[in-house]
């Protein structure tokens, strides 16, 4: 029993050794998805996530660092222990569950495919076969384009951050782009380069690929900082700050 007291005293002991002290907690971000994070003319990181982060910084009394990254390389620089989270419209899903942990959900994210007004274009691979399709690298529409459509004739093309993609769409090297569906409407489709341009077809489905919303993406053994933050994300919630953050980016109900 002796011997037992003491080994159980050694672990806990162990364990308050290895715990952190999150005072500062820096998120991981790729600054080219308006309306979730981009870059204001003055150089600052603006957007529905960069105000959620640091709302959930603020109800942790941490101070919220902001480390750009490109997404394709987010898990790894993350595991890296660049950033201690991935906060950047981060889909769920099952692959990425095998190398992270994930908060609670922040926020849906539909998947619509844009084309020129009045394209008969629809996404499938039928319709796309011989056609180039824009995704961003490391995206889960890009999982889905090469798993579903690659094979079957249509030429996905990957670029290093969406802005570039739709700078490609804009000026007629790609036939489409698949990517989130708000981002697409309030980053895209309401600024002036998306005029000329709208969704093609319905919303592309396939919780195996695509995944099930969005959430902060986590080491698995930072098990305390996943606890603080999903406890911060209840309060944020319940206060009524995640609503008054979301009606300023979005007229709908971003959550659900």
């Amino acid at each position: 029993m002796k011997k037992l007291t003491i080994a159980v005293v050694l672990g806990l002991a162990s364990a308050g050794a290895f715990a952190k002290d999150w005072t500062t907690v820096r998120f991981g971000v790729d600054a080219s998805y308006a309306p979730f994070e981009s870059k204001a003319p003055d150089g600052k990181l603006v957007g529905f996530d960069i105000d959620l982060g640091n709302a959930i910084c603020a109800k942790m009394k941490a101070k919220c660092v902001w480390v750009e990254n490109d997404f394709d390389g987010m898990i790894p620089a993350l595991k890296a222990k660049k950033f201690d989270g991935i906060l950047s419209s981060l889909s769920v899903t099952e692959k990425r569950a095998e190398q992270i942990a994930f908060s609670d959900k922040l926020f849906n994210a539909p998947v619509r495919m844009v084309a020129k007004k009045g394209s008969t274009l629809l996404p499938t691979a039928e319709s796309l076969k011989g056609k180039r399709v824009g995704v961003e690298q490391g995206t889960i529409q890009e999982t889905y384009a090469k798993t579903y459509w690659e094979p079957k004739g249509v030429s996905v093309v990957p670029y290093q951050n969406q802005d570039l993609v739709l700078a490609d769409l804009a000026s007629g090297r790609l036939d489409a782009s698949l990517q989130d569906e708000v981002q697409a409407d309030y980053g895209f489709l309401k600024s002036p380069r998306g005029q000329g341009f709208a969704f093609a077809g319905p919303e592309v489905k396939d919780p195996k690929t695509l995944g099930t919303g969005t959430a902060i993406g986590l080491r698995k053994e930072d098990t305390d900082l996943r606890q603080q933050i999903n406890k911060a994300l209840a309060a944020i919630h319940k206060d009524g700050t995640y609503q008054r953050l979301s009606k300023k980016y979005f007229s709908f109900d971003i959550y659900n």
